[in-house]
């Protein structure tokens, strides 16, 4: 079966396994999902992430943060679906929870953060927002 929207997946899985307080998850790797794997790191929300071959398109796997049984990674929302693709200019860029939260933002210069997308002027496709 063919999946739609696979970083919409990515973000589920993200999701059952925080509330089901699972150490690790494992979800089917692409480019783009390295790469707001490589943001959740940078900005705390996980602890590590790891690609690993399995001769196929491979896998990722995500190792969930948490302190003192809290998950460090309290929300993850799709901004921009398939059906409908949301952009935005960088003075246009939303606040995720008055700063408190971050957007992920597909620009020409890569994926960046909300705060590094306005640092560099750069729009592009709001992929998700994460608190």
């Amino acid at each position: 079966m063919s999946m739609t929207d696979p970083i919409a997946d990515m973000l589920t899985r993200i999701r059952n396994a925080v509330k089901a307080k699972h150490d690790r998850v494992d979800i089917p790797a692409s480019g783009i999902k390295k790469e707001i794997a490589r943001i959740l790191k940078e900005e705390g929300y996980i602890s590590n992430y790891k690609f690993i071959k399995d001769g196929k398109q491979g896998i990722l796997r995500l190792t969930l943060k948490y302190y003192q049984g809290q998950p460090s990674l309290k929300g993850l929302k799709r901004l921009s679906k398939p059906g409908r693709r949301l952009y935005a200019g960088y003075e246009d860029l939303p606040k995720i929870r008055n700063g408190l939260g971050i957007a992920i933002i597909s620009t020409s210069k890569g994926v960046l953060t909300d705060a590094q997308a306005r640092k560099l002027k750069v729009g592009g496709e709001l992929i998700c927002a994460v608190w």
